[in-house]
């Protein structure tokens, strides 16, 4: 990459703080919400509020006037998949004046998530329904770790496991019923951690020009059985720069048509495949790459067992124990130029009772432009479940509910795998090709994050990032916890007991960066992060 920024080498890149994910709005132009929608209902997210007081004096609301439409609602869509693992928790204001309602509908609001990425969104649907007080401001707090929550679909997954969600929806008193209410909503917010890996313990930038950093990677070349790559790929891999070299800041991994012969074979197309000199057991890897383009090609981002039993391999002379699939698979990105806009991803592992024989589980995302420009993929991986994404949209997450040597080899280290394979599906018009890569980043996560964090604790820290102050918006059962600020070398900045729902620190004098807040309450030690602009 060429413009690394040195400025947070401390242990972040800045792409893992683009991953934060934040939806806000106070209406009064502090909003990382694009665009609301009223379904069936007139909204004005504009409007004066009508009632400046209590705990909300603030200038501006969202009005949202249901004239006796069946399935009346507000929404927005989040341009991310909310992570529920992380924070489960979404907040707003809401004022319903008794003079504005008809019916003997039950005052209540209703939080509902959805797919806003698939033709029928509603059958996606995940509701949290709250009893509201006419006449008065509250706020309520929807928590899907926590509350009584519905699925439309009975057979959908616990929210907190699912992550298809990128839709918002908000109604008043109820659908399937024509019965009227205007209410007043304020100060949406849901905040989740970007991600509790966040230490870069590896990477390459490509900062260099010429051929592959050697201390990093291992080009592996050797034709596994003698004769053939797997899959009726028709290309040799070779360590040669004409198939992998950097320039400018970006790996290229170059597919050709060229006769070749290495190994007493001979064959018409030539490649790289690119094994990392680093392997690691849980953590997120993000790779920022172009693809290659024409059918036949094949890239792929991908990991193995550092445990392989592979011909050729980096790893396999000091560590091979296991064969294919038993040592596991996990493909951050797979791409066929026969299916040019489709990026896949998927994880693969012996089926129950046959090390021998593997089974996989996979998923794919639409993204048109992928030879054009570059995008973001990037796997998470930790002892439960395995998440991939493109661009921070995740797309599949492998969370098997048994867990053994069949299921779940995925308890050790794996390796990173770079490479462009060549199929039979090639045109004869395919010359050379492709992939594109700019940076290649692991993060694992630091020691003071808390690995049991109890997500029924209601505490947001807003807005974040933060420029001079931060807000902490708690529950009342977190009243008297001690609160002590760490920087990410360990170090304690302050400390102080909490006696308030709502408490604003002064920020100003800390460094940009990113610093963790550790609640001590009778609840166990709670961690959350918050970023300094």
């Amino acid at each position: 990459m060429r413009n690394f920024i040195l400025g947070v080498i401390l242990l972040f890149s800045i792409d893992s703080f683009s991953q934060s994910q934040i939806s806000q709005d106070n209406f009064e132009g502090n909003s990382t919400i694009s665009t609301w929608f009223g379904d069936s209902c007139g909204m004005d997210n504009s409007f004066v509020n009508p009632f400046q007081n209590g705990i909300n004096t603030s200038t501006k609301v969202l009005k949202y006037t249901d004239a006796g439409a069946q399935y009346a609602n507000v929404r927005f869509d989040a341009g991310f998949n909310y992570n529920l693992n992380t924070s489960s928790v979404f907040t707003l204001k809401i004022y319903v004046p008794s003079s504005g309602i008809t019916g003997n509908q039950t005052n209540q609001i209703s939080l509902k998530l959805q797919n806003g990425s698939v033709t029928s969104p509603w059958a996606t649907q995940c509701e949290i329904i709250k009893p509201i007080v006419l006449n008065q401001w509250q706020t309520i707090s929807f928590n899907f770790a926590t509350d009584n929550f519905i699925n439309l679909d009975p057979t959908s997954q616990n929210p907190i496991n699912r992550s298809d969600f990128n839709r918002v929806l908000i109604q008043v008193n109820g659908e399937n019923n024509t019965s009227q209410v205007t209410a007043y909503i304020d100060d949406f917010y849901y905040s989740g951690a970007a991600s509790v890996f966040n230490t870069l313990v590896w990477s390459d930038e490509f900062d260099t020009n010429g051929g592959i950093n050697t201390t990093k990677w291992f080009p592996q070349t050797q034709l596994p059985n003698g004769n053939n790559w797997y899959n009726g790929e028709l290309q040799h891999y070779t360590n040669r720069q004409v198939n992998s070299s950097v320039n400018n800041g970006i790996l290229s991994i170059v597919a050709k048509r060229e006769t070749f012969t290495d190994q007493g074979k001979t064959k018409q197309f030539t490649s790289a495949r690119l094994n990392s000199k680093f392997a690691f057991k849980y953590g997120r890897v993000e790779v920022r790459a172009k693809l290659p383009i024409g059918a036949g090609t094949w890239p792929a981002i991908w990991m193995l067992g550092k445990n392989i039993n592979e011909p050729g391999g980096y790893w396999t002379s000091t560590f091979g124990s296991l064969n294919w699939p038993a040592c596991g698979e996990i493909d951050i990105m797979e791409h066929w130029g026969t299916n040019q806009n489709i990026v896949s991803s998927a994880v693969h592992h012996p089926i129950n009772g046959n090390l021998s024989v593997g089974e996989y589980i996979s998923n794919a995302q639409n993204k048109p432009g992928v030879s054009i420009n570059y995008h973001v993929y990037a796997v998470e991986w930790d002892a439960q479940k395995i998440t991939f994404s493109v661009d921070g949209i995740n797309h599949l997450t492998y969370n098997p509910a048994i867990k053994n040597q069949y299921t779940w080899p995925f308890n050790a280290e794996q390796y990173i795998l770079l490479n462009v394979a060549i199929e039979p599906s090639v045109t004869a018009g395919f010359i050379q090709s492709a992939m594109e890569v700019d940076y290649v980043r692991v993060y694992q996560q630091t020691a003071l994050e808390n690995n049991n964090v109890d997500k029924s604790t209601n505490l947001v820290l807003f807005p974040n990032p933060a420029s001079d102050e931060i807000t902490l918006k708690s529950s009342g059962n977190l009243l008297g916890a001690t609160i002590s600020i760490h920087s990410l070398l360990g170090q304690e900045l302050e400390t102080f007991t909490l006696n308030t729902e709502e408490t604003t620190l002064n920020i100003s004098n800390y460094q940009s960066g990113i610093y963790i807040l550790k609640v001590n309450s009778q609840e166990g030690i709670q961690s959350y992060k918050f970023i300094k602009k």
